[in-house]
């Protein structure tokens, strides 16, 4: 049986990090802990790793320059396969800003999504609750793929996938 294709989102690179670094407490420790066995199950290969030029180009604009570095060095360590930008992702990503899935302000949340369907991976794992693991974005970010003929895409947060 092959290894489900999961989209890595950006948040979930930052939260590798963010326990030793002492930036969150409470809940968002575990979020922290669910992410580093999340990338034990890739490095496993339980999953197939996937980012996007999109996840890249956000990663480098991080402020500090040894978090960007060990971010970024995520990538290559657990193998991970970046996506290029994509003009079919982008076109997509506009249908699901217009449905209302995600708002224009945020539509590079929207592109997460779209290049995930686009390249037919079977799910995103991200820990952006107010665009991307919500309810109403996968409700509604279906219903665009379903119209255009792609298959919906799960939307996980990495707790919910790494235990599997």
């Amino acid at each position: 049986m092959e290894a489900p294709k999961v989209y890595i989102e950006t948040t979930l690179f930052n939260f590798y990090f963010a326990q030793t670094r002492g930036q969150y407490y409470g809940k968002a420790v575990r979020y922290c802990r669910e992410t580093r066995l999340f990338f034990e199950a890739v490095r496993a290969g339980k999953f197939e790793p996937y980012t996007s030029d999109y996840v890249v180009a956000e990663l480098e604009n991080a402020r500090n320059d040894e978090h960007r570095i060990e971010m970024l060095q995520l990538i290559a360590g657990y193998g991970v396969k970046v996506l290029p930008r994509d003009r079919q992702a982008r076109w997509l990503a506009n249908l699901y800003v217009e449905a209302g899935a995600i708002t224009e302000k945020y539509k590079s949340d929207a592109l997460h999504i779209a290049c995930a369907t686009i390249n037919g991976l079977d799910f995103i794992v991200s820990l952006n609750f107010e665009h991307i693991v919500k309810g109403k974005a996968a409700r509604i970010t279906a219903m665009v793929n379903d119209a255009e003929g792609f298959e919906s895409v799960g939307i996980y947060e990495p707790g919910e996938v790494a235990y599997e």
